[in-house]
Formats: structure tokens, C-alpha cells, sequence
């Protein structure tokens, strides 16, 4: 881990409540890290995590809407 990543043992991943039961591709994000949003593939749970800022997740979420 590097040194400024936030330590993610401890998330609590979220899918979308639009997301299926079937899986498919979906991904995964955690609240709770002030400054940036973890994400990761819902396929690959142990795989690697995205650090996004808020405002780049929120204009990707907002993006996904229209």
C-alpha cells in the first residue's frame, strides 16, 4: 500500500441498487475516506482499487444518469 492510500481493510463496499443479483458488470464503492472514493470490479473483489476525487465520481455517477 502506499504511503497516502487510505487503508481499505475495513470498507464496506456498495453496489448500485440498479446493479442485478446476477452479477455482470458492476463495480463497487466505499464510503467513509474523506477526499477520495475507492472503487473496484464487483468481479475481482481482491483485485486493484480506483482512487477517485469526489468531484470526478460525482460528474462520472451524474454522467451515467442523462
Amino acid at each position: 500500500m502506499e504511503k497516502n492510500s487510505p487503508d481499505l481493510t475495513t470498507a464496506r463496499w456498495r453496489k448500485s441498487s440498479f446493479s442485478g443479483s446476477t452479477g455482470g458488470d458492476c463495480v463497487e464503492m466505499a464510503d467513509g475516506f474523506p477526499g477520495t472514493v475507492p472503487v473496484r470490479d464487483s468481479k475481482n473483489t481482491g483485485g486493484p482499487v480506483l482512487l477517485v476525487g469526489p468531484d470526478a465520481w460525482r460528474t462520472f455517477v451524474d454522467g451515467l444518469r442523462r
